[in-house]
């Protein structure tokens, strides 16, 4: 949908601008003060927060910092693609960074609804055939009860397994009753941590009393979605720009953008997988165009439907060529995507007249097939290895192995998220990729190997030791319940602890070591774009948790970073709390950043000891840094071990597609 065939008024345009502006001011803020946390649940306490001190001026464009500072490159082009009168642009941007949004809100909402119910018949067909199409591209995305289940229950194998192997002693017994459970008690588990996630409650503007704002009722679902998917289309445009003044060098899908877009669905009562159908959509319909484009070419057509496309200002192609695994170069490969787009055609068709429903309805047939997703890979320049044919070895230091694994069913299929799952306490190859499988969303996601040897000898020696006379006589005693309390207040030791754990501590060495170094190539993956410009979301336990911290720490040191990132996730992270400037890697990602922290994990605080008398340990207590949600999960974790089988649900009930957190910062057994 080019701005020239939006069925949005000049009006409702401006109001669509206002209300993305206020989101992505808000969710800026947000990054310091997440919505949910009990001490900035005052929206007008937050709203008159400065973000940035660099000036004392009242003024946006005295303030670079500001994600609404026409600097950043993220605001203004999609006010120009929307068709606002630049001479609106400073005061918009003014009134979003300096007053209250809940003062605004509904009042953009109500232009958005005013003109609602004079629209032509033409204009509101369109949207319900809009509407339509994103709840057919979204059922099209969801996994069937079976397949949820049946990936559950390959995580209870491998937990089952795992517990055999490595949990301790005590907890050995009980895995032992629980693998005695009947089939109906495990469909009980499932269930349990099923309902979890569905009864999440979907947070919108609410009135005083907790009602969802008068205004948002009032605007219908199909207008909702229109709107949704103008500024997505406006967020993704290659938009060019009047002025040079622009500081954002990296084009495409920015994760501030895709933050803005949470919080403005979040207002909108509209579900994420709604949005992200969505996103499938716009890549899926480039990737037509593209098709459309290459067969008129080659038939001497004076104007491709490719400059019609970018002329009106969507999706221009450095937006599509960052990376060779951008999502949208291989949208239609998979056989079930490419039917249900071909039954979108006539829909799609009239939404976006420059392909038409034929084009549509022959790029679903050719892209069913292999050769028909190489020949519009090839077209976008984008037929390189991308992620997974990337070996990294060698490239810092003394960095044997890295390397990128696909994992999940979302491949080729028009994904525009990406995740990235990271590994840190494995004793088999299978270690990088078995915690990880489980998950159920609509990212492409990939896993990292990185230095197996390494990783396998140093927890081999844990795990050894953990079975080892001397440790299991101190457990019996319950000495290990005092190993933490004596690591914080900085008691004395007994020596045989530390005679015990002299053998682990080279191998821990040179471990931390490599996971720095780990840490910096992956900030090179990521600055390079071969995940395609896209947002990010990287999760990580134990060494695959610092290494997504030291690439945090990497990609801090330039502001031209910050959109890549959009969400983190690191558990039982060996990170001292103190002097590692938490802070600035906050800054680099846009969205949630978690925490999670097992206050009994004495394991990981033996390995780290030298760290943790004076500067505290991430992955055993909370950091105490604005914007850093921490997750006690001390119930559901048994020992640092436990990481292998308990990540999936510590992921779940941490709920990552929710705007804001979801959970009283504590995980529970289900």
């Amino acid at each position: 949908m080019s701005s020239s065939s939006s069925t949005l008024t000049a009006t409702q345009k401006y109001a669509a601008g206002a209300l993305f502006a206020l989101a992505l001011h808000q969710a800026q803020l947000h990054q310091t003060h997440p919505l949910g946390f009990p001490s900035h649940d005052d929206d007008d306490d937050l709203s008159e927060e400065r973000v940035s001190t660099s000036s004392s001026s009242d003024a946006v464009s005295d303030d670079p910092q500001l994600w609404v500072h026409q600097s950043g490159g993220l605001l203004r082009p999609v006010f120009k693609f929307l068709e606002i009168d630049s001479r609106a642009w400073g005061a918009l941007e003014e009134t979003v960074a300096y007053s209250p949004a809940k003062h605004h809100v509904g009042a953009f909402l109500r232009l958005l609804s005013e003109e609602s119910g004079n629209i032509s018949e033409e204009t509101a067909d369109k949207e319900l055939a809009l509407a339509a199409a994103v709840d057919a591209m979204c059922s099209s995305m969801e996994k069937s009860p079976d397949d949820y289940k049946s990936k559950k229950e390959k995580q209870h194998e491998y937990e089952n397994a795992c517990r055999e192997k490595f949990a301790p002693p005590d907890k050995k017994l009980e895995s032992k009753s629980k693998e005695g459970n009947t089939p109906n008690d495990r469909r009980q588990e499932i269930n349990a941590i099923t309902s979890i996630v569905e009864e999440a409650p979907v947070e919108s503007m609410k009135e005083s009393d907790g009602k969802p704002l008068e205004e948002v009722t009032m605007l219908s679902y199909p207008r909702k979605l229109t709107v949704l998917y103008e500024l997505l289309s406006a967020c993704l445009a290659d938009t060019p720009e009047d002025n040079k003044k622009s500081t954002r060098g990296r084009k495409g899908y920015d994760a501030r953008h895709r933050v803005a877009l949470r919080l403005l669905a979040t207002w909108f009562d509209v579900k994420w997988k709604k949005m992200e159908a969505i996103e499938t959509m716009i890549a899926c319909s480039v990737m037509a165009l593209l098709k459309v484009d290459s067969s008129k070419e080659a038939a001497g057509s004076p104007e491709s439907s490719w400059a019609k496309w970018k002329r009106g200002g969507i999706i221009g192609a450095a937006a599509l060529t960052g990376g060779a695994l951008m999502a949208i170069t291989g949208g239609l490969a998979a056989p079930a995507i490419a039917a249900g787009f071909g039954a979108l055609a006539p829909t799609l068709g009239t939404i976006i007249p420059v392909i038409g429903a034929s084009g549509f309805a022959a790029v679903a047939t050719a892209a069913g097939s292999v050769a028909g997703s190489v020949a519009v890979a090839a077209s976008l320049g984008a037929a390189g290895a991308g992620l997974t044919g990337t070996k990294m070895a060698r490239r810092i230091g003394d960095v044997d192995e890295f390397e990128f694994k696909a994992i999940g069913e979302n491949h080729n299929q028009g994904r525009l998220g990406v995740e990235i799952s990271v590994s840190g306490f494995v004793f088999e190859e299978e270690d990088f990729v078995r915690p990880w499988e489980g998950q159920h969303d609509n990212l492409e996601r990939y896993v990292l190997q990185w230095e197996s040897k390494h990783l396998i000898a140093v927890s081999t020696a844990i795990q050894d030791y953990l079975s080892s006379r001397i440790a299991m006589e101190l457990m019996k005693q319950g000495a290990m319940m005092t190993v933490l309390s004596s690591l914080l207040t900085a008691l004395a030791w007994p020596a045989t602890l530390l005679v015990v754990t002299d053998f682990i501590d080279s191998k821990w060495s040179i471990a931390l070591n490599r996971s720095d170094k780990g840490g910096k190539l992956l900030a090179e993956v990521l600055l390079k774009g071969l995940q395609g410009q896209r947002p990010v979301t990287l999760v990580g336990f134990s060494l695959g948790a610092r290494v997504i911290f030291r690439c945090l720490q990497i990609l801090s040191e330039s502001e031209a970073n910050a959109g890549i990132v959009e969400r983190v996730v690191l558990l039982g992270a060996p990170i001292a709390i103190k002097d590692m400037n938490w802070e600035a890697t906050r800054k680099v990602v846009s969205g949630r950043y978690v925490n999670a922290y097992s206050t009994n994990d004495w394991m990981l605080g033996i390995a780290f000891r030298a760290n943790l008398l004076t500067q505290g340990l991430a992955g055993i207590q909370p950091v105490d840094v604005p914007g850093i949600e921490n997750v006690d999960v001390t119930e559901v974790i048994e020992g640092h071990s436990s990481y292998l089988w308990r990540t999936q649900q510590i992921l779940e009930q941490l709920e990552l597609d929710t705007y804001y957190p979801v959970f009283n910062r504590k995980v529970v057994k289900s």
